[in-house]
């Protein structure tokens, strides 16, 4: 965790890169921005943006396109799909580089080395945009979507509950760092042999100060008592294909009615949350998703709010 009074300059490849406080200042800031976005329409004035993708993408890309474009920022996209970072070039030399003509780089890359080496040789801000290990912007436009659902229903973050169902990857990584510093109790659970990692859980009961925060458990039914349910894709996109094997192992963990069911307090339903895109009759049904209580679309459109704030206090 970094403890410097500012942002400016710095990497942001983990939500852990942030102390607490800089989280809520995070919210806060991306919170404004999306209240009044006239009031911030020149705060990326004359920067230019790098944005990398070595996987496909929709709410990254055009979150990020269309947000610096807001700022008054130009974004220019680079597509590694068909080639990877490090095949034509070391990924030392390609980002020193770019660290020549750009202000920043954002880069969605398959893996978290990739993107620690590209920040290790750049003297300008690197964004992670995901890789196999965090995907810590989808965490800030989630903590952000259920702190203004929270604050709707009279509450704070602090009086929320999380429940995330499924595997235990990147997004759950990042989600559950972020929930820590921000004082949300959460429970992750996952199948035998698809935990989260031992030192993410190890860094959020630290954020948290409280072990009884952050709870770990293999039985769908602990999602009793959630204010949400949230979920991922059982297989992330580029860790292989969908077997039947995967359905054997995460098919009672699906998000259906009779799990949603379960959650939820003091006689309110629980929101449904999931990063998308979503695989329907696998990991969550059509009725959960597209139940009234499903915040999924908030998450996405709160992409671009949080990233905006975050480029704001890397850059400015």
């Amino acid at each position: 965790m970094n403890t410097n009074t500012s942002m400016r300059g710095r990497d942001f490849l983990s939500v852990t890169d942030c102390s607490p406080a800089e989280v809520r200042e995070l919210l806060d800031l991306a919170i404004a921005l999306k209240a009044d976005p006239a009031g911030y329409r020149h705060s990326l004035d004359d920067k230019s943006i790098v944005v990398i993708f070595e996987k496909p993408s929709l709410r990254t890309r055009l979150s990020f396109d269309v947000g610096i474009n807001r700022l008054g920022g130009h974004s220019v996209v680079l597509d590694h799909t068909q080639q990877r970072l490090g095949e034509r070039e070391t990924v030392s030399d390609y980002g020193k580089n770019l660290e020549r003509w750009c202000d920043a780089i954002v880069a969605r890359v398959f893996k978290q080395t990739v993107i620690q080496e590209l920040a290790d040789a750049s003297r300008v801000p690197v964004v992670n945009a995901l890789s196999d290990r965090f995907h810590p912007c989808q965490a800030l436009a989630d903590l952000m979507t259920l702190h203004e659902h929270a604050q709707r229903a009279g509450r704070s973050l602090a009086d929320t509950t999380l429940a995330y169902i499924g595997d235990g990857n990147n997004v759950c990584h990042s989600l559950v760092h972020a929930a820590a510093m921000l004082g949300v109790r959460t429970t992750i659970i996952t199948p035998k042999g698809r935990e989260a990692a031992r030192d993410v859980i190890a860094d959020a009961v630290r954020f948290a100060g409280d072990s009884s925060m952050v709870c770990e458990s293999t039985d769908p039914g602990d999602v009793r008592g959630a204010d949400a349910v949230y979920t991922d894709v059982w297989v992330s996109m580029g860790q292989g294909e969908e077997t039947h094997h995967t359905f054997k192992t995460f098919g009672r963990y699906q998000v259906n009615a009779e799990l949603m069911g379960r959650a939820g307090r003091d006689g309110r339903p629980a929101w449904f949350m999931h990063c998308l895109p979503a695989h329907r009759g696998k990991e969550v049904t059509d009725d959960v998703i597209d139940s009234p209580h499903s915040i999924v679309y908030d998450q996405a459109e709160n992409r671009m709010h949080a990233q905006n704030a975050l480029l704001v206090r890397l850059l400015s």
